[in-house]
């Protein structure tokens, strides 16, 4: 039996650029596993592709396991349980490939799942190009659907207006059955928009982190991220006008920020450090 249960999905395609946002979650899963700890995620359920995916745009892909035998692995959607006694709520993570069809049915079916585990919260996450430097820290962007849910949960209001993908139709769902949600997310510089992008799923992490005011293992991320950022300063070194170019997105940014890194950012930053003090 879950407690109190959060549900986190994240769906790759055109809400995730770089991957941020499902390889935020691929870590959230990983995570406690890498960290030697008994905490390990149950797969619950999945989604029988064949109602709610296109082959020909999302196909199967066919692979050699390891007795050589040939298998197929079919898109879906996956539903892992994650239980922290030294929380006081589980997660439920919820990460696939956005369906090609029927989503009204997709969300109805998940939304059903959410109130059978009876959800408390549940959080999406994305990430988008955008014109940012990959030299600073990615600031997350929280939001709520509507002027009551932003005030309840202490966010913003979604001001987007414009196409949208299965998280708009997740977070409409959850409206009109009062169930509350967030939106996280991420940008990713578009001059480095490769797959992956550790530094994005990490900002995400620590906006998750925030948010729900736990913590979670990220030794093998921060890795990543800080191997990323060289890489694209290498990167970036043999094109004088990308450097040129980045420079400028820097002094933008460090002229935005200069209040928030005075004071927020700091706080945020000693309150997650707090946090794993405690909780290891």
């Amino acid at each position: 039996m879950l407690r109190n249960p959060v549900m986190i999905l994240a769906f790759s395609g055109w809400n995730d650029a770089g991957e941020a946002a499902t390889g935020a979650l691929d870590h959230l899963i990983a995570a406690w596993r890498n960290d030697s700890s008994e905490i390990l995620p149950q797969l619950i359920a999945d989604i029988d592709p064949e109602d709610f995916y296109d082959f020909q745009v999302n196909r199967p892909q066919i692979f050699t396991d390891e007795t050589d035998s040939r298998k197929i692995t079919w898109p879906t959607t996956e539903v892992y349980a994650l239980v922290l006694p030294h929380l006081d709520h589980d997660l439920i993570i919820v990460k696939g490939v956005e369906p090609s069809m029927r989503w009204k049915t997709f969300t109805r079916e998940l939304l059903d799942l959410a109130d059978d585990c009876e959800v408390s919260m549940i959080v999406t996450m994305g990430s988008l190009l955008a014109d940012i430097p990959h030299s600073r820290p990615i600031a997350v962007n929280i939001t709520a659907a509507n002027p009551k849910m932003a005030a309840r949960l202490n966010v913003e209001i979604s001001a987007y207006e414009g196409p949208t993908g299965i998280l708009g139709v997740l977070h409409d769902g959850c409206l009109r059955r009062g169930i509350e949600a967030v939106s996280l997310w991420a940008p990713v510089p578009h001059y480095a928009s490769n797959a992956p992008s550790p530094k994005a799923s990490l900002a995400l992490i620590h906006a998750l982190e925030d948010f729900l005011t736990l913590s979670v293992p990220q030794d093998e991320l921060a890795l990543a991220s800080d191997a990323w950022e060289v890489e694209i300063d290498n990167l970036a070194k043999n094109d004088s006008d990308v450097a040129d170019y980045i420079k400028n997105l820097e002094e933008s940014k460090d002229a935005a920020d200069i209040p928030e890194i005075s004071g927020e950012m700091i706080a945020k930053e000693f309150e997650r450090y707090l946090r794993r003090r405690t909780q290891n």
